[in-house]
């Protein structure tokens, strides 16, 4: 994690890093003896094998506490695997190994819980709990017992209607047709909007409180969604198509695209205008 400058870079800027690595630990206790001292997460691996301390590099430390001179720990933290899965037992043995390890150094507050293991009940909530997805509403790929309230909403801006005089395919591969009579909005998003290429004849989305099936593939730019069963008049260039919202939740998309509400919301792109509502938003 650590290397050249990036250790100053963290001071100057007021950020506190995650050590974890001894080289991480080596660089940052320098740093902080040099500056008079600075704070730091400890993360320990406690089964994910991405990222931590490995418990013999744990018992290392341990065996000597010196290395942390000059560091102030924050938090000791470890990350959960299966968390989404209530009854999955690496749960319950992740939460034994961090005790285990933390319990060999100095203490500190802890932290495990990511958004699914808030659910998992008190037990894994420690000193601080890190809640990431689920504070926009994701709720099956989080383990949620419960659905929760959707705060992200996303409407596509229709470019043109049309009437489909004869019976047609729609769209890159001629994958859709549809029969004469169809009507058809086209919509400015697309796959590089992060619309995922794989709703393509399987997405839907809302107008006028009807659901409405995207026809064809998506395009980098570009939807079609087929409006027929949407009263006509109703739509025009102009207006907007609702792609998650009310009617349609980040995991509703997500299932339709086959992946979860994460890919869903990290995948939506910097062309949408964004406008932020409630709370303190301007």
């Amino acid at each position: 994690m650590m290397g050249g400058d990036t250790a100053g870079e963290f001071t100057s800027h007021g950020l506190t890093p995650v050590l974890n690595t001894p080289g991480d630990i080596s660089l940052w206790a320098a740093h902080s003896r040099r500056i008079g001292g600075a704070s730091a997460i400890l993360a320990l691996d406690t089964g994910m094998h991405r990222l931590g301390l490995t418990p013999a590099e744990v018992q290392d430390l341990a065996g000597a506490s010196d290395r942390l001179d000059g560091i102030s720990i924050d938090y000791v933290m470890s990350h959960l695997a299966c968390a989404e899965d209530s009854g999955h037992p690496m749960n319950d043995e992740q939460r034994h190994r961090f005790d285990a390890l933390r319990n060999t150094l100095t203490a500190a507050p802890a932290s495990l819980a990511n958004s699914g293991g808030i659910f998992l009940g008190p037990a894994f909530h420690y000193d601080l709990a890190r809640p990431g997805a689920a504070l926009y509403g994701v709720s099956r790929a989080t383990g949620a017992p419960n659905k929760m309230k959707q705060v992200v909403g996303l409407k596509g801006k229709i470019l043109q209607v049309r009437v489909v005089d004869s019976e047609s395919t729609v769209g890159y591969g001629a994958t859709r047709s549809v029969p004469a009579g169809s009507r058809l909005a086209t919509v400015a998003a697309g796959y590089a909007d992060g619309y995922l290429r794989s709703l393509g004849n399987s997405g839907h989305g809302y107008a006028a409180g009807v659901k409405i099936p995207v026809v064809g593939r998506v395009s980098m730019d570009l939807i079609t969604f087929d409006i027929t069963s949407v009263p006509s008049g109703a739509l025009a260039p102009g207006d907007d198509i609702e792609m998650i919202g009310e009617h349609q939740t980040v995991d509703d998309l997500a299932d339709e695209a086959a992946t979860i509400g994460y890919e869903i919301l990290t995948s939506l792109g910097q062309r949408y205008t964004r406008k932020y509502v409630g709370g303190d938003a301007a």
